[in-house]
């Protein structure tokens, strides 16, 4: 028989509100699970993404081959919130398997940006993004493989964070694939995003995401008391003027960053050539690990231990009956990817993890001379949702076209914080900061001192 972790908190299965009760259509299940009497998060609403595990309540990871299904025991970040007093307040819309950065994809319909009513959250984390955009939650867990935690903070003007690979453990979250999964918090100040990664991280036992060094964790908060001075930023040039990048976002960075030097902040512009083949190396790599992985492994695969656990694998694997229910976007990631192995026979896969110290050792390298590295989010503003009928173009450009900025630390497994940093035509624009891994404090210490002396909305360029 599995040995699966505890149910500790008693909870209702819940309900999927309809109409009105969903606004933004962000809610996959809305319950509540009271934590401890008294800690750190005693007060707090959390949302969690909709492939965490919550016991008793429905998961779909935003498709429809998961549909009755609910896990039998609570994702370890689940159990911290809980633990740390917090309340779940239930599931949060995500996009299918969480293969997209739109919020167009999830079997549930779109999710709607609360700030830019027609407009996209960004995803994965869409729901996520919208609920405490909306001021309806007061934290989200979400999930990032490519950005999509970062993606719809930077859609929303929230704060999202990336941690360092494995600082956070991911058991009882479906995998996407082992080498570039997260997970994180997205919150509305920079306070409560470093209390909820302050209860969050550290070791749990049981998932080894997590590099030779033991989870370094440290008391977020206390990056407050710092400001700015002989802090240096250097503002990558590559993450500027990308293929897919918006004139008028790239300029609010910019602008943004002017602001910082005005806190004490030294930014200079730098060169980091590898940065502009960074998800050209993601790609080469994510496409045929998420097939393996998330696909053909049924959202586990095979050789990285940890927790596996079979009524999930026999549930996912459930895609096969209904793959026309795929979406568009995730048939064609899958094709690639099949197509990568069977013809390449897995050179492409091996070639790019390699690239990716390449890579790494390139951000390693500028990290040793700046606290943090500086660049959009998103090339991209919040864009319109498209119309129900839109074309499978329409649908695989809005899922894949903001993973550039975001992606390469995905697989160097750098932490990066996305602030909100100016608005464009009513949308919110982001900011990422990137720092050596486990040196999230330099991002809060940042983040901290823009939230306390600058009107982030006031940036217009």
């Amino acid at each position: 028989e599995e040995v699966l972790p505890a149910v500790k908190y008693p909870r209702k299965p819940g309900t999927r509100p309809q109409g009105n009760d969903n606004p933004f259509n962000a809610w996959a299940i809305k319950t509540s699970v009271k934590g401890r009497a008294r800690g750190k998060l005693k007060g707090k609403k959390v949302v969690v993404k909709d492939n965490i595990s919550l016991a008793n309540v429905a998961m779909s990871n935003g498709s429809a081959s998961l549909a009755g299904y609910s896990p039998e025991f609570d994702a370890s970040v689940v159990t911290r919130v809980l633990d740390a007093g917090g309340e779940i307040s239930g599931k949060a819309v995500c996009e299918y398997f969480c293969y997209s950065s739109g919020s167009h994809t999830s079997v549930s319909g779109m999710v709607e940006n609360p700030i830019l009513p027609g407009h996209t959250t960004g995803g994965s984390s869409s729901g996520c993004a919208a609920l405490v955009a909306a001021n309806i939650v007061d934290m989200a867990i979400g999930g990032d493989q490519a950005g999509s935690i970062r993606i719809p903070a930077s859609h929303c003007g929230l704060y999202g964070m990336k941690p360092t690979w494995g600082l956070v453990p991911y058991t009882g979250i479906v995998s996407s694939e082992y080498n570039i999964d997260h997970t994180g918090p997205i919150t509305r100040t920079v306070d409560d995003n470093a209390l909820l990664l302050e209860v969050l991280a550290g070791d749990d036992g049981i998932d080894l995401r997590r590099s030779a060094r033991k989870p370094q964790v440290k008391a977020y908060r206390q990056a407050a008391k710092q400001d700015l001075k002989g802090y240096k930023i250097g503002m990558v040039k590559e993450g500027f003027e990308g293929p897919n990048a918006m004139p008028e976002v790239d300029a609010t960075v910019r602008l943004a960053s002017e602001s910082l030097q005005k806190l004490g902040a030294e930014v200079e512009e730098i060169s980091i050539p590898w940065h502009a083949q960074g998800v050209l190396v993601w790609l080469g790599f994510a496409l045929e690990g998420y097939h393996g992985n998330m696909m053909s492994g049924n959202g586990f695969g095979t050789n990285h231990g940890g927790l596996y656990w079979s009524s999930l694998n026999d549930y996912h694997a459930k895609w096969r009956d209904s793959t026309d229910n795929l979406p568009a976007n995730l048939k064609l990631g899958m094709l690639l990817g099949e197509y990568a192995k069977q013809e390449y026979r897995g050179h492409i896969y091996v070639k790019s993890m390699n690239l990716a110290l390449d890579l790494s050792r390139a951000y390693d390298e500028t990290l040793k001379k700046y606290d943090a590295l500086l660049m959009p989010t998103c090339p991209r503003k919040a864009v319109p949702l498209p119309p129900a009928d839109m074309s499978l173009k329409t649908e695989i450009d809005l899922a894949w076209e903001n993973i550039e900025n975001t992606s390469p630390f995905n697989l160097t497994h750098h932490p990066a914080l996305s602030l909100p940093c100016g608005m464009a035509e009513g949308s919110p624009v982001g900011m990422m900061l990137v720092a050596n891994h486990y040196d999230e404090m330099a991002l809060y210490r940042a983040a901290y001192a823009w939230e306390r002396e600058v009107d982030w909305r006031s940036i217009q360029a």
